[in-house]
Order: C-alpha cells, then sequence, then structure tokens
C-alpha cells in the first residue's frame, strides 16, 4: 500500500486532503510532538478548534513540521473551528461581532495569518446562528479563511441558511462511520455542493475512547459488537482502523484519525493499494444505528 494523497474540493479553490490529523482530546504538552510527527509521516491537513483548547500547541506544532520537512505553509490544510456558545449551558450565543473576534483569535494562537476551513462547531448557537454565519462569509471575503462550513449541522439547519438565500457551506463536518451513516443528510448535502467531512471514524474499534475521561454515548452493546470488523479487514490484510477508514474515504468523505503513535499515524494515512468490495460496502450499509455517539451529550446535530 501507499500513503493516501487523494483530495476533495470544497469550492472552485480550495481542495482537502482525503485523510486529515485530528487533534481532539490530545493535551498541549503532547500537541506540538504529535503534530509535528504527523507532518513527517505525510500528513497535509491539521483539524482543531478553539474549543480543544489546543490552537497554541497545535500552531507549534505545525511550525515545528513545516521546519522539520522543509515545507511551506501552502503545503498545509488547516482547520479550525468557531465554538459558538450553548444556552443550554449557560454558554451565551456568540454575535456577530465575536465571531469576528473569535477568529481572529484563533489565528493568533495558531500562529498563522489564515486557515484553508474555518467551521462554526455545532447549531447551539440557536438565535445567533445566522449572525456567526454571515460573520463566516466576512472572513472568508477577508482572506482569513480560505474556504468555510459548519460541523454538527443537520438538514434542517443547513436548509435554514440555504433558506435565508445565504451563500452555502462548503463543508459539513459531522460523526460518520458505519453505526452512523446519515444518509438523508449525506444525499441533500450531494445535492446542495456541500462536502462532508468526517469524525469519529473509529466509534466501533474496541480501543476508541478508552480512557479515564474520554467520554462518550457508546452503548454497551456497540462495546460488546466492537469486533465486527475484524473479519473484513483480515480479508483485505489491513487493520481495522485502516478498513474503518478506507470506507469513508470510499464514500467521498475526508477522514480525521488521531494518535500519538508514529507508527499507528502512518498506517492510518496508508490507505492506498486495496479497495472495499460491493459486497462488503452492501453489508456496512445495512449496519447504520442511526445517530452518532461521539459526544456524551448525545449527537450535537439533533439541536433545535
Amino acid at each position: 500500500m501507499a500513503m493516501m494523497t487523494r483530495t476533495f474540493p470544497l469550492n472552485e479553490n480550495v481542495d482537502i486532503p482525503a485523510v486529515g490529523f485530528g487533534t481532539y482530546l490530545i493535551s498541549n504538552e503532547d500537541a506540538p510532538k504529535a503534530v509535528q510527527a504527523a507532518i513527517e509521516c505525510g500528513y497535509r491537513h491539521v483539524d482543531t478548534a478553539s474549543g480543544y483548547r489546543n490552537e497554541a500547541a497545535v500552531g507549534e506544532g505545525i511550525k515545528m513540521g513545516l521546519a522539520s520537512t522543509s515545507l511551506t505553509r501552502e503545503d498545509i490544510f488547516v482547520t479550525t473551528k468557531l465554538w459558538p456558545g450553548n444556552p443550554a449551558w449557560g454558554d451565551a450565543p456568540k454575535t456577530h461581532e465575536q465571531t469576528l473576534a473569535e477568529c481572529d483569535a484563533s489565528l493568533e494562537r495558531l500562529g498563522l495569518d489564515y486557515v484553508d476551513l474555518y467551521l462554526i462547531h455545532a447549531p447551539s448557537g440557536g438565535p445567533e446562528r445566522h449572525s456567526q454565519w454571515r460573520a463566516l462569509i466576512e472572513l472568508q471575503a477577508a482572506g482569513k479563511a480560505r474556504s468555510i462550513g459548519v460541523s454538527n449541522f443537520n438538514l434542517a439547519h443547513l436548509e435554514e441558511i440555504r433558506a435565508a438565500g445565504l451563500q452555502t457551506p462548503d463543508a459539513n463536518q459531522i460523526e460518520l462511520h458505519p453505526w452512523s451513516q446519515k444518509p438523508e443528510l449525506l444525499a441533500y448535502m450531494a445535492e446542495n455542493g456541500m462536502a462532508p467531512i468526517a469524525y469519529s471514524s473509529l466509534v466501533p474499534l474496541s480501543t476508541w475512547r478508552t480512557v479515564e475521561g474520554q467520554a462518550s454515548a457508546k452503548t454497551d452493546q456497540m462495546k460488546a459488537d466492537s469486533g465486527v470488523f475484524t473479519d473484513m479487514a483480515t480479508k483485505y490484510g489491513v487493520t481495522e482502523a485502516q478498513f474503518l477508514l478506507r470506507w469513508g474515504v470510499q464514500n467521498g468523505y475526508a477522514v480525521l484519525p488521531k494518535s500519538l503513535n508514529p507508527e499507528r499515524m502512518k498506517q492510518n494515512i496508508d490507505l492506498e493499494g486495496f479497495e472495499i468490495d460491493k459486497t462488503d460496502m452492501a453489508a456496512i450499509r445495512k449496519m447504520d444505528r442511526g445517530q452518532g455517539v461521539a459526544w456524551a451529550t448525545g449527537d450535537p446535530s439533533t439541536a433545535v
């Protein structure tokens, strides 16, 4: 096999690497070396968020990775996200002006002049969703974000933007894996030119979020079923993680695996040289169990 270098289009000028490096739950202590190692392993997309509280450390890792590989800023695709607020948590929604300021703060922490993709992290901004989205449109026009999008938005949230006559998102980053396939949402996105970006692709693995403090809504039944992809992966001579990531890429999703282990990093981007056959793809389509489980509070796309 070989390193995955495929990309997917976001807009006329921007393509996103098919495999990116996710940084959720990577500590500020670990992030610089982890991001540097990922870049050295061939990753050309690094995904973070203000809500991860590690942007400065991720930015340091990007700087270190560029220096050690002699790459330039233009060689690396960087995503970060606006935390929009959440009234249900006593967290007031960000206003238009606060959204603009939050992007500037993220850029400062990252040590960058722009990001390649800026997302609204969740639809929990409620009455400020339109204001936040208008702010992202301004940020793109100002050159601070080459592409803009949302995360965890459902069909109704996306239709709300379209119905208002606003520019539609370039992408929607959502939880996608064989147990949460969201076919209706993906069909709507395809019809309206919005690219899917998958997070938590490895939910079905028995090793997914087993460290204390890494909460999720993964059920006991799901945990008991975690070996379901062992035989499929063995058939192709790959790890279960490689199989699940390849499933995402084969469906047209950019994926965001995370690891602190350089050897595992290499495996997770080593996705060329095999293709899941039609029989197995059809079998997986029957495994959908509904909403995502990555958030302990439930799938955020269900927000009103």
